[in-house]
């Protein structure tokens, strides 16, 4: 893809990183909801499996895994709040770094196209 060349793994990274973040974020969103089941996104999996000419979509759901608690709870809930509140604070500023590269990508392209 012409992305791919222009971005690299970054494009690729980014949409990853924001799916994982929307895992998190339903997980939080449901640490009361009995039997809910916390399920996380294996994100070198997912970058693996893009690499090897899938899509991110599809990556995405060839990596996704219920997370296993190391404390159950008695209403079934498997959503520990310390370990899905780190996931999302390490995923969001891995999504940041990404960001801030592709950011940084397109000004240098729209310098060259400019001829800065």
């Amino acid at each position: 893809m012409a992305s791919e060349k222009l971005f690299g793994l970054h494009a690729t990274a980014l949409q990853l990183r924001s799916q994982r973040m929307m895992l998190l974020a339903s997980n939080i969103a449901n640490a009361a909801t009995p039997n809910y089941k916390a399920r996380d996104l294996d994100f070198s999996k997912a970058l693996d499996l893009a690499q090897q000419g899938g899509s991110a979509a599809d990556a995405m759901q060839g990596a996704i895994a219920y997370r296993v608690p190391v404390q159950s709870s008695l209403d079934g809930n498997t959503v520990e709040m310390a370990t899905e509140q780190t996931a999302f604070a390490e995923n969001a500023l891995a999504y940041r770094s990404s960001l801030a590269f592709l950011s940084g990508r397109v000004n240098t392209l729209t310098r060259a196209i400019k001829g800065e």
